[in-house]
């Protein structure tokens, strides 16, 4: 089956979240189980860099304002992602000195609904087949940023364009919605009618979001717990009356771990390899970190690890508050993340504070992440809503046992460790309530079993043997795929939007 992908970033070429694990890690997935994947990006300077054998496809003539956009379609290979790629260069869109999203003060572009626009359009034109060698019989869009996909293959069909490929529409995160003022409707060339309640418009915004979750044919979000949770208003963000409208056709499907990337037996950027079997090497990955960030070399208590955002989303106001709990319980902490300006400065001043105890990474490291999650005892991910997490399925990989509210993925992901389990399912510690000392208890109780070591390893044996692969995640996307609707016949060639 041919499924083309569609997203603005991809592992490991391009990462600000965990889209791009995603967008990296299911076309190789889906490509071992007999499907047929080729991925859709913008033309940024780390992909256009890496994009190899390219050839020009076609020009790109969208419509509206974005007419004016000098834009031609690359189609090439990505090695470093293993897949094929269709690269749109456009220059004037793509190639800037700030992120993908903003400008280097962290300010959106003004023209993000046009640079989006353009990707969105032609993942349709895409599957209306202007590849005449390759036309997808399914386009899976990713995100705010590929959600104007699904809307122009519905204009294209309404206006009876025959053979068009049914379409999916994935939602990592309802709360980044890609939303714009209502004028940068007009600009889109989409019909007048697609600007409605029933349609792009959001409280007199226009929302990108709405776009995919309205017009795909199905929807997904990134865990079972998610996908419930979105259909209510408390984390709706909005849109929770459209979600229940469409539960029938909206399916919540787990994230998965990339085994080549993510595996502490084969990980060469770790000062020792280890598995369930030889934990030994973890060991050495702990002393090895505490010598990096010059922590203590012995403490009475597990060494805490955080790898985020630091976002009130995630949680860390919590952690921040309970540094003294770990430090107090014989603990020590380390953190790396980036983010709300306050907490960056509150970690380092606890830093400097207790340096042999606490230590902290401002930024994003790669290398350092692995380093980071296999020396550490837990990883905690206490957030407020979490669509599926993926840095919790780290933990549960490398024996880095996750600490986590029970919230979204992360419900689904990790079960507590307590008397009665400890023998049966236990893979971490979970906490309902999100507060200060709801997360100091679950903190108490990983602090009470880390020195029982024997109940330690069993629990750390059992989450390292967890299925978090991506295969199981990309048998639901192929069966989902292929349940699709059969192509339109269609009244009368043609198109809606150029």
């Amino acid at each position: 089956m041919r499924i083309l992908q569609v997203c603005a970033e991809i592992f490991p070429l391009l990462k600000t979240g965990g889209l791009a694990d995603v967008a990296g890690a299911l076309p190789p997935a889906l490509r071992a189980l007999g499907g047929e994947p080729r991925v859709l990006l913008p033309g940024f300077p780390a992909i256009l860099d890496a994009l190899e054998h390219a050839r020009e496809l076609a020009r790109l003539h969208a419509p509206g304002a974005m007419a004016a956009i000098d834009a031609r379609l690359l189609l090439g290979r990505l090695p470093a992602c293993d897949v094929d790629a269709y690269v749109i260069d456009a220059p004037a869109c793509y190639r800037r000195s700030g992120g993908p999203y903003a400008d280097p003060q962290h300010h959106a572009y003004a023209d993000n609904h046009l640079r989006f626009g353009l990707l969105g359009w032609t993942a349709a034109a895409l599957g209306r087949g202007l590849d005449p060698d390759w036309r997808p019989q399914c386009v899976h869009a990713h995100d705010w940023h590929a959600a104007l996909a699904p809307a122009y293959l519905r204009a294209a069909g309404e206006a009876g364009e025959p053979g068009l490929p049914g379409s999916v529409y994935t939602v990592h995160n309802l709360a980044y919605q890609g939303l714009f003022d209502a004028a940068c409707f007009a600009e889109l060339g989409l019909p007048a009618h697609f600007y409605a309640m029933h349609g792009l418009e959001f409280h007199g915004q226009l929302s990108y979001m709405k776009a995919g979750l309205y017009y795909a044919d199905r929807i997904t979000t990134v865990s079972p717990t998610y996908a419930r949770e979105i259909q209510g208003p408390e984390q709706g963000c909005g849109l929770d009356g459209l979600l229940r409208e469409r539960a029938h056709e909206l399916h919540g499907i787990l994230n998965g771990v990339d085994d080549a990337v993510w595996n502490p037996a084969t990980d060469a950027l770790l000062p020792a390899r280890y598995d369930a079997a030889r934990l030994a090497g973890k060991a050495r990955c702990r002393k090895a970190l505490r010598t990096e960030l010059g922590l203590a070399d012995a403490a009475d208590g597990p060494l805490f690890c955080v790898v985020s955002r630091l976002t009130e989303q995630k949680g860390l106001h919590l952690v921040l508050h309970n540094l003294p709990a770990i430090v107090g319980g014989g603990g020590q902490f380390a953190l790396l993340g980036s983010g709300d300006a306050t907490l960056e400065a509150a970690f380092r001043e606890a830093a400097a504070a207790q340096p042999q105890a606490v230590a902290v990474r401002l930024g994003y490291d790669e290398n350092f992440a692995h380093r980071l999650i296999a020396g550490s005892d837990v990883i905690l991910v206490p957030s407020r809503f979490e669509p599926c997490g993926l840095t919790q399925l780290y933990g549960l990989k490398y024996g880095t046992l996750p600490l986590v509210r029970r919230v979204g993925g992360l419900a689904d992901t990790v079960a507590d460790a307590r008397l009665e389990t400890l023998d049966t399912d236990a893979t971490g510690f979970v906490f309902d309530e999100f507060s200060p000392a709801a997360l100091q208890r679950a903190i108490e109780r990983a602090g009470a079993l880390f020195r029982r070591s024997a109940d330690w390893k069993t629990v750390q044996r059992r989450a390292m043997t967890q299925n978090v692969g991506w295969r199981r995640a990309a048998e639901a996307y192929l069966a989902l795929y292929r349940g699709l609707p059969a192509p339109r016949a269609g009244a009368a060639a043609g198109s809606a939007t150029n």
